[in-house]
């Protein structure tokens, strides 16, 4: 997979080509509809299929105060468009001046300069260009007078449409279950294993530890049942999964993915970059009175996951 993050970095002999364009934070299942809907039209002419997103998301530039937390980043956002069919990826860097493209600037300018599209696919509600001024309808237009085919994709999903914000929101309120049926997998996040408090060490429930960035959007504290699998090895593990600060010990502030790889107290994760899937919520975070009851519960949840996971 070619990763390509500007224009620029397009190489010269680039042929015709059949392009999507999307933020794609999620690559949802709506998203692979029309990712894959492309791959069958490029495998029709012996095209690639190249995916334009968009780094960073628009309203990170255009109102960042709104700007959403990210589902995925740029390099696992294309390795699932990969997944899904498509061959490279422009990541264009969007700013203000981007941002004043009018939809025929853009369509000139990237989609004909740049990657010389002989066909552009795209979901129903595709908006692009200064204020979003144009659709399906434009791109259509602006094929005929410029030489490419548009095809807009319905949009999927019911009775809620997959979109990233739904996956968001189905983060937001812990339903792990419905951002996967969105996504066609578990949501997961990914990071490298800092060393942490040990405490869960010492409880018996030794867990690597991820932080979450500010971006991130992982589900709301709580315990999880997931998988942990190693980057490095491919190796999948099932898992309990705390998110959270642990608010029965004082102290402890940073926000972390602590997942406890089940019946299994001898890796060495360390270093080692991870990707936690969520598969299941258990129950919220609790402060505990005692340690006890903590270690009481834990059981209560690794056994629970046990259930869930094998």
């Amino acid at each position: 997979m070619q990763i390509w993050r500007s224009l620029d970095e397009v190489p010269d002999d680039l042929g015709a080509t059949v392009v999507v364009i999307g933020n794609f934070d999620g690559v949802h299942l709506g998203h692979r509809h029309v990712v894959s809907r492309a791959h069958e039209v490029a495998a029709e002419r012996a095209l690639p299929v190249v995916a334009i997103t968009f780094d960073p998301h628009p309203m990170a530039v255009l109102r960042p105060e709104h700007a959403p937390t990210t589902l995925t980043s740029l390099e696992v956002r294309a390795e699932l468009l990969a997944d899904a069919g498509a061959d490279a990826v422009l990541a264009l860097p969007f700013d203000r001046a981007v941002a004043a493209w009018s939809p025929e600037e853009f369509v000139e300018r990237v989609l004909v300069d740049g990657l010389h599209a002989a066909v552009v696919v795209v979901g129903a509600n595709f908006r692009f260009g200064n204020k979003a001024a144009g659709d399906v309808e434009v791109l259509r237009r602006e094929g005929e007078r410029l030489g490419f085919s548009a095809e807009g994709i319905p949009l999927d999903g019911g009775p809620q449409v997959w979109s990233s914000t739904y996956v968001r929101m189905s983060l937001a309120a812990g339903d792990v279950a419905g951002a996967a049926e969105a996504l066609g997998r578990s949501y997961s996040v990914r990071g490298t294993v800092v060393r942490g408090d040990q405490r869960g060490r010492e409880l018996g429930y030794p867990t690597a530890n991820v932080p979450t960035g500010a971006l991130t959007a992982a589900p709301p504290d709580g315990v999880y049942a997931g998988w942990l699998r190693r980057l490095d090895t491919g190796e999948t593990f099932p898992a309990a999964i705390s998110v959270g600060t642990n608010p029965t010990f004082t102290g402890v502030r940073e926000r972390r993915v602590e997942s406890y790889v089940l019946d299994r107290t001898d890796l060495e994760l360390y270093g080692v970059e991870v990707e936690v899937g969520f598969v299941e919520r258990l129950r919220g975070m609790v402060a505990f009175d005692s340690v006890d009851s903590l270690v009481e519960q834990m059981k209560a949840d690794v056994d629970r996951a046990r259930e869930l996971l094998t």
